[in-house]
């Protein structure tokens, strides 16, 4: 009898100690709705970096990131040289809990898709539900510091503190029975130093 209350006492406190852990790494693995006031400080200022898409060559290009003071508009240009002839502007604004954006290259018409915004660490990542390529699908634009850890991270800071970031474009087309997302395009976003 006094086994089976120490071997209870030992499972008690096995499941008190995996209910410890489990609190202490939910928070890193789990991504919360964040609003876009808390990501857009993070892009302010003149980025560079290779572009590519897929099957394309890598090509340099800088992007320009404007938050406005009250935090609600984000607005990303990227320049000419991906596979663009024209410069594009990715235009990000606060519409009730969620973001709107509107897209532009100078070529086409103007394009508009609504997206929730998550955070998971120091990761972002807006998730919406539209058109790509005339095909029902879940789009994916994630921000996300270049390194995976936090040690790396570190070493990835510039002297100004500024984190290098991969922008991935993709999608999950739903008239698909794939459950991986595809990947359109990367941007590397390394802040421009001024000598």
């Amino acid at each position: 009898m006094w086994y089976q209350a120490g071997l209870s006492k030992g499972k008690y406190l096995i499941l008190l100690v995996m209910v410890i852990i489990g609190m202490m790494i939910a928070p890193r693995a789990l991504a919360a709705k964040v609003e876009l006031s808390q990501f857009c400080p993070v892009l302010d200022g003149d980025w560079q970096g290779s572009a590519a898409k897929n099957g394309v060559a890598p090509r340099q290009v800088t992007t320009s990131g404007i938050c406005s003071s009250d935090k609600r508009n984000l607005m990303l240009t990227v320049s000419r040289g991906d596979s663009n002839p024209n410069s594009e502007v990715w235009w990000f604004r606060t519409q009730g809990s969620d973001v709107l954006l509107t897209y532009t290259d100078g070529v086409g018409e103007d394009r508009e898709q609504l997206f929730s915004l998550y955070q998971r660490g120091d990761s972002f990542t807006f998730l919406g539900k539209g058109h790509l390529n005339q095909r029902p699908a879940l789009i994916r634009l994630r921000f996300e510091p270049k390194a995976s850890t936090t040690a790396v991270q570190s070493a990835n800071k510039t002297e100004n503190g500024s984190v290098t970031w991969l922008w991935r474009q993709s999608a999950h087309y739903l008239d698909d029975d794939s459950e991986q997302y595809q990947l359109i395009r990367a941007i590397e976003l390394s802040p421009i130093t001024n000598p």
